[in-house]
């Protein structure tokens, strides 16, 4: 038998979530970047409703061609009575190596892609199940911050259930005039209004509760500057420079449309310019984020620097963009490594991560075998 050269890259992209198409993007971008003589590459696309795609025609939409025609045709050749339908394509690559996810939002950052990682028993680039959760929850990371004595602005947390029980004025008096609403599990902005009155706040909470029934209201920075770092690294991470994002003032902030489809008014600094305290502190911040939240692989963390220059802990991407205007591989790039070098060293933490866990014992004493007991020794 040959033997193996390349490493096998399952790269899965898309998803159902409002960031499908950032990534379609994103996976275009990895997968130009990667070295082919190193790297056999399988492609996945996971359509907008939860289908896993087979490598030829997640080729077929890289290539250009309409998603939902290539996807409904691609359905009919699958049983739909077999629950393991939406992910029966996976079967395809037998030999994959490592999975390699850059699937946004629902589905991927919140550790539902990781768990069937999990269950594969198959390596992945990333954090974990429970870190991916966390992180994706916007209250939940807030909860891990404030644990851990890591700077975070004020907020409330809306349900269905409580809603009516926060009203504009509750809020006001809690949060100040002006406020930020959240969907609490989402990303690229989505559903996130600022709201400096009754109107604005009832019609930001209406638009909130489309996209989660759990809804943050944050308190507002005064004249914030938007900070970014990026995360590599498992048990020993390390952090890129800073950078910084300028938005136009016409803009109330950095939203889905500026991100994504015009992005001509924004401009970033990488790196940005601040003073060595305050980038120490943002610095050590980050990697505090890093490790409470149990993090591994990557992740890009936003702050809000006040005018006073307090920085806030704001998000905590863990499959952060690759488009081309992404900051997460243009501050390594600042740092000192460029985008082939930033996917290898992500995709051997990935293989390195698997490693280390393989290495817990996950042994049982069977309950008809009382001889077990005395023989029973954790894994070394």
């Amino acid at each position: 038998m040959e033997k193996k050269t390349k490493i096998h890259v399952g790269l899965l992209f898309g998803g159902n979530s409002s960031e499908h198409d950032v990534s379609k993007r994103s996976a275009h971008n990895i997968y130009d970047a990667m070295d082919k003589s190193r790297y056999e590459v399988s492609l996945f696309l996971l359509t907008r409703d939860g289908f896993v795609l087979s490598d030829a025609a997640s080729r077929r939409v890289f290539d250009g061609e309409d998603e939902a025609t290539v996807a409904a045709a691609e359905q009919t050749k699958v049983d739909a009575s077999n629950p393991l339908a939406p992910i029966w394509n996976l079967s395809q690559a037998k030999d994959i190596d490592v999975f390699f996810p850059i699937i946004h939002g629902n589905l991927g950052e919140d550790g539902t892609i990781q768990g069937l990682f999990r269950l594969l028993k198959k390596p992945y680039v990333g954090s974990g199940v429970l870190a991916s959760a966390v992180a994706f929850d916007k209250d939940m990371t807030k909860q891990v911050l404030t644990a851990h004595g890591i700077r975070n602005t004020k907020y409330l947390v809306l349900t269905p259930e409580n809603r009516d029980a926060f009203d504009y004025d509750t809020v006001q008096a809690k949060l100040g005039t002006n406020v930020f609403i959240k969907p609490a599990n989402q990303g690229s902005s989505v559903g996130i209004h600022k709201a400096g009155n009754a109107a604005e706040y009832n019609d930001g909470i209406e638009d909130a509760f489309r996209y989660d029934y759990k809804v943050l209201v944050e308190q507002t920075i005064d004249g914030p500057e938007e900070v970014e770092i990026s995360i590599l690294g498992n048990e020993e991470p390390v952090a890129s420079k800073l950078g910084a994002i300028r938005v136009p003032d016409s803009d109330v902030f950095y939203d889905y449309n500026n991100k994504f489809v015009d992005a001509s008014g924004v401009t970033f600094e990488v790196p940005v310019d601040l003073p060595a305290d305050l980038t120490k502190e943002i610095t050590q911040m980050g990697l505090q984020t890093y490790a409470a939240l149990g993090l591994k692989g990557m992740a890009r963390i936003d702050y809000l620097v006040s005018k006073d220059g307090v920085p806030y802990v704001g998000e905590v991407n863990t499959l952060p963009g690759f488009t081309n205007i992404s900051l997460y591989p243009q501050l390594w790039q600042a740092t000192g490594i460029n985008y082939a070098d930033l996917i290898d060293r992500l995709i051997q933490l990935g293989l390195d991560e698997f490693k280390y866990q393989d290495e817990l014992a996950y042994d049982f004493i069977p309950l008809d075998d009382h001889s077990a007991a005395s023989t029973y020794k954790p894994k070394q």
